[in-house]
C-alpha cells in the first residue's frame, strides 16, 4: 500500500507488497541489463502511419522500461483494434503475442462482485447481512467481529479488515483461502466498519468464501458458469490449484527490484495467494468484453448494477477523482465523462482499462509490475489516450 515498505508480491489491484525472496525463488530466467528502448517493433495489428495508441505503447516500453505492452481498443461502433510493443520473451527475442493472455490481478474482484450480486438478485445473499450470517465465527480478531461487517462493506472495502498480503511468508506454495484470512486476523482492525475506506484483499477472499458457502460449489466453477461463459469470454479462466502456468500464447512477465537491476522472468508461479482477490488470467479483449457486458446490463439486473455503481471516494489508491463501487472503479477522463473498470497488479504484469457508457472500451497490459507512481500514471494515460482519441 502507499506509504508502506515495498515488497515483492503485491496485491492485485494497485501495487502492494509481500516478499522479496519469493520472486528470486520463482524466477526461471535472469535477463542481463539491456536497453529496452531498442526493443520496440512495429505494431502487430494496428494500421500503418502515426497512431496515438501505438505511440503511447512504444513510450511505455522505450521510456517506462517495461519489456512489452499490449492493448485492445473498441470504439463505440464495435470496431476493435489490437496493438503490441516490445518483446514477448527477452531471452529468445520472441514477439509479443497479439492479445496474449496475462495475469489480471485485481480485475478478478469485479468478477467476484458480479457473482455475489447475482446471488443477491436470486435472494441467496443479502448485501446488508453480516459476514457471520454466511461464515459463522470465522471473522474474529483484535477489534474485528464478523457480526459488525456487512457483505456490502466487504465489496466496497469499508470493512476495516487488514490486508493479508502484508503478512505473507517467503515460500512459494499453495495457500488455502482460510489461511489467508487467518493471516489478516493476526492484526488489529484498520478502522471501525463503515467509518472509512481502505483497500484490502482480505475483503474479497471472504466474498469468495461466501460464494462457496452459499452455492456449495467452488469459486472457480461459479465464476466460469455465471460470468465467463455468460459473457462469451473465450480466453479467461481461474487457474486450478497448483497450476503455475498460463495456458495460451502470452508475453513473459518480469520483475525488477530495485530499479536498474536485472529483469527476472517470473511468468510461472502458484497464484493461489491471490485467490478471489486476484488469481485470474485473461486477455485485453476479453476484459473489454466483460466490462462492456457488465455495464450494458447483460450480467446483472438493473437494481444490482446500480448498487455496483454506487461509489465512495477512493483517490488514495486509484488516483485523482477515482471512486469505488462494489468491485468496480470509476475514474474521470480528461475528455469528459467516466471510465469504469478495475485494474490489476500481479508479479510480472500490470493491467489498466476502462469502459464508457457510450460503448468505448480499452485495456492495456504491460509485462512488468509497476512500483512507481509515475509509471502507473503513464499506464493510465495510455488508457486515457485510447479512450479519448
Amino acid at each position: 500500500m502507499r506509504g508502506q515498505k515495498r515488497r515483492v508480491l503485491r496485491w492485485a489491484g494497485r501495487p502492494h507488497g509481500t516478499r522479496r525472496q519469493t520472486l528470486a525463488a520463482a524466477a526461471a530466467v535472469t535477463i542481463g541489463a539491456m536497453t529496452l528502448g531498442a526493443l520496440v517493433p512495429p505494431a502487430a495489428s494496428a494500421a500503418a502511419g502515426p497512431d496515438a495508441v501505438q505511440q503511447s505503447l512504444n513510450a511505455l516500453v522505450r521510456d517506462g522500461g517495461t519489456p512489452a505492452a499490449l492493448a485492445s481498443v473498441k470504439g463505440p461502433g464495435g470496431r476493435t483494434r489490437t496493438y503490441t510493443a516490445g518483446l514477448g520473451d527477452l531471452a529468445t527475442g520472441g514477439p509479443v503475442p497479439v492479445d496474449g493472455q496475462v495475469r489480471i490481478g485485481s480485475n478478478t474482484k469485479a468478477f467476484v462482485a458480479v457473482v455475489v450480486l447475482q446471488l443477491v438478485a436470486e435472494g441467496k445473499v443479502d448485501l446488508d447481512a453480516d459476514v457471520d450470517t454466511y461464515l459463522p465465527g470465522l471473522v474474529r480478531g483484535k477489534g474485528i467481529d464478523g457480526r459488525d461487517i456487512s457483505v456490502r462493506r466487504l465489496l466496497q472495502h469499508t470493512s476495516g479488515l487488514p490486508d493479508y498480503t502484508n503478512d505473507l511468508g517467503d515460500d512459494v506454495r499453495y495457500y488455502d483461502p482460510r489461511e489467508l484470512v487467518a493471516k489478516a486476523l493476526g492484526h488489529p482492525a484498520e478502522f471501525a466498519p463503515g467509518k472509512s475506506w481502505k483497500y484490502s484483499n482480505t475483503n474479497y477472499v471472504l466474498a469468495g468464501l461466501i460464494i462457496q458457502k452459499v452455492t456449495g460449489r467452488p469459486l472457480a466453477h461459479e465464476i466460469d458458469r455465471r460470468v465467463v461463459r455468460r459473457a462469451g469470454l473465450r480466453h479467461t479462466y481461474f487457474p486450478a490449484p497448483g497450476d503455475a502456468s498460463i495456458r495460451e500464447p502470452h508475453p513473459h512477465g518480469y520483475y525488477q527490484e530495485p530499479p536498474e537491476t536485472s529483469l527476472r522472468d517470473i511468468t510461472e508461479m502458484d497464484p493461489s495467494w491471490g485467490w478471489a482477490a486476484g488469481q485470474m488470467i485473461s486477455t485485453n479483449s476479453d476484459l473489454n468484453r466483460f466490462f462492456t457486458a457488465l455495464l450494458a446490463g447483460r450480467l446483472l439486473p438493473a437494481a444490482q448494477l446500480a448498487q455496483m455503481r454506487s461509489t465512495v471516494p477512493a483517490e488514495a489508491t486509484f488516483g485523482p477523482g477515482a471512486r469505488y463501487g462494489l468491485g468496480l472503479v470509476s475514474r474521470p477522463l480528461p475528455c469528459g465523462g467516466l471510465a469504469w473498470g478495475h485494474g490489476g497488479s500481479f508479479p510480472g504484469y500490470e493491467t489498466r482499462g476502462g469502459v464508457t457508457d457510450d460503448g468505448r472500451a480499452v485495456n492495456v497490459a504491460v509485462t512488468l509490475q509497476l512500483t512507481g507512481e509515475a509509471a502507473r500514471r503513464n499506464l493510465e494515460r495510455a488508457v486515457d489516450t485510447a479512450l479519448c482519441r
